[in-house]
């Protein structure tokens, strides 16, 4: 069987985001919609960026899972976290779709990036919001989540807010934590079918809820994996945005989790559901 695919955003989309019913679901593809200097959007991308601070072997500089580890097992753990704070330090301006994501009654949000533009929307506009974010076990070892107030604060337990925006791959404010080595997504994949690592909060809530995917691929086994743990035991329905024909095992995961491919270009999506026209189509 293969997965639904549609032409155009159903209403029950926007109906779902604006109701609280779906939450969205971020990637890091979500970046391209910024104007001006913003941080690397995509793994590959990332990688380079890394290497070019630290040196690996030429076979692994594209891969950013081995690279980062390479230099946390020959340059310490300090010096990638250093690296991937100087590169996050670079901040996006949020865009119109950022900000309007702010300004849902959202009861969840999930953001899979390091970077912090929708944190910035967030702060920008309200204060009833706090953000769990996935930590690397060779820094926190045996603690699988930072609490943190919408002011950036530690919070010394789970909170409870309106909206709780999840990074799983943990993020660059307020304290840089990151999973990006190979080992940081072994000790997390090792427990995360027990769902372990993921806050009991986003479990509670995501019973009541569908996902609407932004600006992800499924085309890396890390992302499907997150995302198939995340979404367990959800409500639903689930929604991707993905303009580009998906590949044989991007097929395969949306046809196994139910989502509803919605095969228009992002800034198209964003543009809907901001309430701005849509941009003409180019001409051929």
């Amino acid at each position: 069987m293969s997965h639904k695919t549609v032409d155009h955003l159903p209403t029950a989309v926007t109906h779902g985001l604006e109701a609280g019913a779906l939450a969205p679901y971020l990637g890091p593809g979500l970046l391209a919609l910024c104007s001006g200097s913003a941080p690397p959007a995509e793994p590959v991308a990332l990688a380079g960026l890394l290497t070019s601070k630290v040196s690996v072997p030429g076979k692994i500089r594209n891969r950013l899972t081995a690279a980062a580890q390479f230099i946390e097992n020959f340059k310490h753990r300090k010096t990638l976290v250093k690296a991937m704070n100087e590169i996050f330090a670079l901040q996006a301006t949020p865009s119109a779709l950022h900000h309007w994501l702010a300004g849902l009654p959202a009861p969840l949000i999930v953001d899979c990036w390091y970077d912090d533009t929708l944190r910035s929307a967030l702060a920008a506009r309200r204060a009833n919001w706090a953000e769990a974010q996935g930590l690397a076990q060779s820094e926190h070892f045996g603690t699988w989540i930072g609490w943190y107030d919408a002011q950036g604060q530690a919070l010394p337990d789970a909170a409870t807010p309106t909206t709780l925006l999840y990074k799983p791959w943990g993020g660059h404010a307020p304290t840089g934590n990151y999973l990006v080595s190979d080992s940081d997504f072994v000790e997390v994949l090792t427990e995360i079918d027990i769902q372990t690592p993921i806050p009991a909060l986003v479990q509670s809530r995501r019973a009541a809820l569908g996902f609407v995917f932004l600006g992800c691929r499924f085309n890396d086994q890390l992302p499907r994996a997150f995302a198939r743990q995340i979404l367990k035991r959800s409500a639903g329905p689930h929604y991707a945005v993905l303009a580009d024909e998906p590949t044989r095992m991007e097929a395969r995961f949306l046809d196994e989790q139910g989502i509803t491919r919605i095969a228009l270009p992002l800034e198209q999506v964003a543009a809907m559901l901001c309430g701005a026209p849509a941009p003409a189509p180019a001409l051929a």
